[in-house]
């Protein structure tokens, strides 16, 4: 089964989409259950920020030093995080200060998703703008799928996750070796480091595999209809943009910081 792909026009457009028809049978609340994720360009896969590292085109020219980065992470991070829980919170500061990893961010709102979407002009090769896409992930199907619950997992889930040593912890280093590892994909929700983990409602999705996208990943173990592709046009991301910023969402509100003051007043006044 393919991806789906549906097109919107307005941030209306996009709520509607987000929202179900009908209403959850326990809660009786119109909630979706999905995760979000903004991409500037429709036509990208979805690739981690250890993926990108090696380029857009061909992905992936990085993995070997996956674990190369994350030592030397470990090593000279820690005077500014000196008690991390495990080392899965490890990785989780990591993606969450820059550093390339296997994790790919998401969000439960997928008005913040569109706020990452609609960021910047961006011209394709023929110098026209480009679509963006925001992604929508059936992550519970994904844990049915692999045998986990309907629950997004915290980083001490994961270090209780398919040991592959026998030692009761499940670590990055293995989840690296990958060969005794059976594949799988989850959701983790992060710990609220800071204010900004809090304010973009940020989660993430953990992939068994480094040298796959993840949405070939999902559509080699039957799951491409997990994912749903929301396609705003270019013609049209300047007016969802526009709306986003009477919503009250942009970098003020999502970096809760002099930084993000700072860059929503410069993308404003720009």
């Amino acid at each position: 089964m393919a991806i789906r792909t549906i097109e919107v026009r307005s941030l209306g457009e996009l709520i509607d989409r987000a929202t179900p028809a009908e209403p959850d049978p326990v809660s009786g609340r119109h909630r979706d259950s999905g995760v979000y994720r903004g991409s500037g360009d429709a036509r990208w896969p979805l690739l981690t920020s250890l993926d990108r590292l090696g380029g857009i085109t061909p992905p992936h020219t990085k993995r070997a030093l996956e674990a190369h980065i994350l030592r030397n992470w470990v090593r000279y991070s820690r005077p500014h995080f000196p008690s991390p829980r495990n080392e899965w919170e490890l990785v989780v500061a990591a993606q969450h200060h820059g550093l390339p990893t296997r994790l790919l961010d998401w969000t439960y709102s997928p008005l913040v998703a569109a706020h990452f979407a609609t960021l910047g002009a961006r011209r394709g090769i023929d110098g026209r703008g480009t679509d963006r896409a925001i992604w929508r992930l059936d992550w519970q199907r994904v844990h049915r799928h692999f045998g986990f619950p309907e629950l997004a997992l915290l980083t001490d889930d994961l270090d209780r996750l398919r040991d592959a040593d026998g030692d009761g912890h499940f670590t990055p280093w293995e989840l690296m070796r990958e060969a005794r590892i059976a594949p799988f994909a989850c959701l983790l929700e992060p710990p609220t480091l800071d204010t900004r983990i809090a304010a973009q409602s940020a989660v993430f999705t953990l992939c068994s595999v480094a040298d796959q996208a993840f949405d070939a990943f999902l559509a080699a173990h039957g799951l491409a209809d997990a994912l749903t592709r929301i396609v705003v046009r270019a013609e049209d991301a300047g007016r969802v943009r526009d709306q986003l910023d009477l919503a009250t969402i942009d970098e003020r509100r999502l970096f809760p910081d002099l930084d993000g003051v700072a860059a929503q007043m410069r993308r404003y006044y720009s």
